[in-house]
């Protein structure tokens, strides 16, 4: 049986419980102290529920006990198993090593590779299963650092390896190094693998490819804004990357380290959203956890939260989420407790929200709250004059991931490319070149490879929505309108003149779409 001991750390304590147990003729074989809290763990092999019963109230009669309780492990027990099950799920081989290159623990995935049993695995020599001469613990004495792609083959396979050396702590002898840990990565799956790796870290700014001028510019302008800590609102249509750019700015923030959580209110119930976002309370309805749950904003502390599609809240959800950019606080579902909490708040939403207060279907003093700082995505259909980079860069991502030579792009498919309206934007465009890659054998790249579903002649002034009222997908023409020859009559005055309206009017559209600038030259 093993036992817990939650009590004070005093000089003695541990004496006088061992004094307990010895009367009682209990058998101590192993103690642990620490775990969670300040606590003492005990295996006594032939300690019975009786006895245990019997002890109890003597042992928190001893000064400094707090309260005595059953285990079923003891700490180091418990982290073995997570560590074996951790490993066990990794589906590339790990092996720890001593300083004479005898194998010391080893993951399924390595004990596979050298043809044994798991439990077969400890004493055996590394260096029976290396192909080529690699003395490695003369490699880890001479580094003494993490050394990443290291060659070795192994019963016939190539692989690249990670060492991490195991450090020990200064001892008279001067030996530092107790073995070291291997991770081995198959060498003709790398593309893959550094394609996967790429994907993780390139996720802020740097992550984001910037060849069109106007995206370059729209970036610059969150560098700006990320370190700003106020709610910040992101427009664009879908593809466009927002919640990358919404990463991005969190990650240049001073809350970087924090965490960033993203929950997309798109096609959820209400009621579902609610829960999501705030948590709620032990039996707050029927089917309800019984401790209950935390919500994306506790666990989002000190961090940021993006709300995507913010434009399909409920009522009762905007309201909450109102109060909560007010003063910081809220209610889990079901209870009367008040939360507080220091998160910022990113939203982006593909519809004007000015339109949707006109309308009366989003509360305009939340809209005023989001928008304190805010982001026009433009759609890659504005961003031609980066297409061809853009496009070079996704081949070369997708010939990493499926591990193929990078195919060059031929004039006509760039051509084909270039005169389509990308209703999915970026998103799209990625996708459709991943595509083209898998089907092309060889270089290059040809307009039959490129499926574009519903290829045309793009419209003049891009792909309209035909949902909501009228009112809304006239603001949607009119913005598009404003969008195009804001290119050619880039002030307020040359645009009014152009359009033959006063400047006041073109100053008060641009400013209610964020387009340009509020007042014109």
């Amino acid at each position: 049986m093993r036992i817990k001991i939650h009590c004070q750390n005093r000089v003695g304590i541990l004496r006088d419980i061992l004094d307990l147990l010895v009367e009682y003729g209990v058998n101590v074989d192993r103690g642990e102290v620490g775990g969670e809290g300040n606590a003492i763990y005990l295996s006594c092999p032939n300690l019975i529920h009786l006895q245990l019963q019997a002890l109890t109230p003597r042992l928190e009669r001893i000064r400094g006990v707090f309260s005595v309780r059953r285990v079923g492990l003891m700490p180091s027990e418990r982290q073995h198993l997570e560590l074996h099950a951790l490993l066990g799920a990794l589906e590339f081989p790990v092996l720890s090593i001593d300083m004479a290159g005898a194998i010391v623990a080893a993951n399924r995935a390595a004990a596979q590779l050298l043809g044994v049993r798991v439990d077969e695995v400890p004493g055996i020599s590394l260096a029976r299963y290396l192909e080529e001469e690699l003395d490695l613990p003369a490699l880890i004495r001479a580094n003494q650092a993490r050394l990443n792609g290291v060659r070795v083959k192994i019963r016939d396979e190539v692989f690249l390896a990670d060492i991490a050396p195991l450090q020990l702590p200064p001892r008279g002898d001067g030996e530092t190094l107790a073995g070291a840990v291997l991770s081995l990565h198959r060498a003709d799956r790398l593309g893959e693998r550094i394609y996967q790796v790429r994907r993780q870290e390139l996720r802020g700014f740097d992550g984001i490819f910037q060849s069109s001028r106007k995206l370059a510019a729209v970036v610059d302008e969150a560098r700006r804004m990320a370190p700003l800590d106020a709610p910040l609102l992101i427009q664009g249509e879908t593809g466009t990357g927002k919640e990358l750019l919404a990463r991005a700015c969190h990650l240049a923030s001073p809350r970087g380290p924090a965490p960033f959580m993203a929950l997309n209110c798109a096609g959820l119930p209400e009621s579902m959203a609610e829960t999501e976002l705030f948590g709620y309370g032990p039996g707050a309805f029927e089917g309800a956890r019984p401790e209950g749950k935390l919500g994306l904003l506790e666990l989002t502390a000190g961090g940021t939260l993006f709300l995507d599609a913010v434009d399909e809240m409920g009522p009762r959800l905007q309201a909450k989420l109102l109060r909560f950019l007010q003063d910081g606080s809220f209610r889990q579902v079901g209870s009367d407790e008040e939360v507080r909490l220091d998160v910022r708040v990113i939203c982006a939403t593909q519809r004007d929200l000015s339109l949707l207060c006109a309308r009366g279907e989003f509360r305009e003093d939340l809209y005023h709250r989001l928008n304190v700082l805010s982001l026009q995505v433009p759609p890659l259909r504005e961003c031609l004059d980066g297409l061809e980079a853009l496009a070079g860069h996704f081949l070369d991502q997708a010939s990493r991931q499926i591990g193929c030579p990078q195919p060059t792009l031929s004039p006509p498919a760039l051509e084909r490319l270039a005169h389509y309206h990308w209703p999915g934007n970026v998103r799209q465009l990625e996708n459709v070149l991943y595509q083209a890659v898998s089907l092309c054998d060889g270089d290059p790249v040809k307009p039959e490879h490129i499926r574009l579903p519903d290829y045309g002649t793009p419209p003049p002034l891009g792909e309209f929505s035909l949902e909501g009222g009228l009112d809304e997908i006239l603001g949607r023409f009119e913005k598009a309108v404003l969008q195009r020859l804001f290119d050619e009559y880039p002030s307020s005055r040359l645009l009014a003149r152009r359009l033959g309206v006063s400047h006041t009017t073109i100053a008060n559209k641009l400013r209610q779409f964020g387009l340009g600038r509020e007042s014109g030259s």
